[in-house]
């Protein structure tokens, strides 16, 4: 008799788990691998147990990303800042909006020949992004050290055609972003984005030789297609990574290489 009692009870259990996968939404978002993917796979589970399936997708360059977005094949994506997000949006006619800003990046100079900005010479030969948000964000950092002065010192969009004094005879050579660790054996310094910096085993704080300060501009964004802007799936995920545990997460584990933004 009791046999039969449990035997129901477990099929109605079953029934039920069932039930509440079938229900669980899903959520698909473009991400670089490190730090964006990590902090995803680290609110993953807590997601989970929301309801909420997140599928990431990693890529390693700047374009595919937004263009996977845009063509709505991927929700979501979280890599970029503001000004390259501008960019992008004004470059290939798209309307990518963020829906919220998870943490900065700072910006770093790079090199294996020498330990200090000092020691460089006459003619050095310099590699920057060759995306115009994060080339004009190197051009400025440059500046900040007195290397190279800008038309405008303010212009988050400039090139190495607004460079208007240069006492070193820097040479600038526009590479992709994520080749730029790469190169570091054939150029003197290289600006790399602090992603790219740290999958390369770099530890920022410690190994650039001039780095942005955590009050840059530059938070780096969810990003989504203005269609989705009021996605309740895309708000729970913003809402997730901006928690005290998602802020405890990086201080722990980038020990100063990002900082949150929120």
């Amino acid at each position: 008799m009791l046999l039969k009692k449990i035997i129901p009870t477990l099929a109605l259990v079953v029934a039920g788990s069932l039930s509440s996968a079938a229900q669980a939404e899903k959520l698909s978002i473009a991400a670089t691998a490190v730090p964006h993917a990590e902090l995803l796979e680290f609110v993953k589970p807590s997601l989970a147990k929301e309801g909420l399936e997140l599928d990431i997708l990693v890529f390693t360059d700047y374009v595919q990303p937004n263009l996977q977005v845009a063509e709505g094949k991927v929700d979501a994506n979280f890599f970029q800042h503001k000004p390259y997000l501008d960019k992008f949006n004004a470059e290939r006619k798209t309307d990518l909006v963020s829906v919220g800003q998870i943490h900065v990046e700072p910006f770093g100079v790079y090199s294996s020949k020498i330990k200090n900005l000092d020691e460089l010479k006459n003619g050095a030969m310099v590699a920057i992004p060759n995306d115009a948000s994060n080339g004009a964000r190197a051009l400025l950092l440059l500046q900040s050290a007195g290397l190279i002065k800008l038309k405008d010192p303010e212009n988050i969009l400039a090139t190495a055609r607004d460079v208007s004094e240069n006492p070193k005879n820097l040479k600038f050579k526009e590479l992709e972003a994520a080749t730029l660790p790469r190169v570091l054996p054939d150029v003197d310094i290289a600006l790399i984005n602090t992603n790219y910096a740290l999958e390369a085993g770099f530890n920022p704080s410690a190994d650039a030789l001039l780095i942005e300060g955590v009050e840059s501009p530059y938070a780096n964004l969810i990003v989504t297609s203005g269609d989705k802007k009021d996605d309740a799936r895309i708000a729970q995920l913003v809402k997730t990574l901006q928690t005290d545990q998602v802020r405890e997460f990086i201080q722990e584990q980038y020990k100063g290489a990002i900082a949150p933004a929120f």
